[in-house]
């Protein structure tokens, strides 16, 4: 039997900054509260990686922009896993957290997604996790070369070709 958990990746205040906040912000947070409310209904495990920049980046540990967004904020229970690269399992004890709680499959989302969501999810699968990445609650910032919307299509294709069962927000499941 499968065991999930929603993993919820670097979704932190400094990635709404209103000069120059993530792609789509409203909707991305919408959709992951419904993912988070969905799966804590559910009693699927919901975990949170957040990312630890250097000092004086805006997402220095310590730091306001740091903290997980408030509209998703981790309950007291429930499991924060630091990095410091795009990788989540990178140094981390992220592997041992799931094989220790029986989870085999991962339901992603979060910022940012040619980053630590495309990362995550390619390391996940390599480690043998089933992954789910919910299309509609990642996001990016876009760049010279592409739109924000380009880049999450882009990598909703490339990922679902070999990665990651793709799916929108309310397709998902907790089992």
């Amino acid at each position: 039997m499968t065991k999930q958990a929603l993993l919820i990746i670097d979704v932190q205040n400094c990635m709404f900054n209103p000069v120059e906040p993530v792609f789509n912000s409203d909707t991305i947070l919408t959709h992951l509260a419904n993912l988070i409310d969905r799966a804590r209904t559910a009693q699927t495990e919901v975990i949170y990686i957040q990312h630890n920049g250097p000092s004086g980046a805006p997402h220095e540990p310590g730091e306001p922009g740091w903290e997980i967004h408030p509209k998703i904020a981790p309950l007291p229970n429930e499991l924060v896993i630091q990095k410091t690269t795009p990788d989540s399992f990178y140094q981390t004890d992220l592997k041992e957290e799931l094989m220790k709680r029986g989870i085999d499959q991962l339901v992603t989302a979060g910022i940012q997604t040619d980053y630590c969501v495309d990362t995550t999810c390619r390391r996940a699968s390599s480690e043998g996790y089933k992954v789910i990445l919910v299309q509609d609650a990642h996001s990016t910032w876009g760049n010279e070369s592409l739109t924000a919307e380009q880049i999450i299509s882009h990598h909703n294709q490339v990922l679902g070709n070999w990665f990651a069962d793709v799916k929108p927000t309310e397709a998902v499941q907790f089992q």
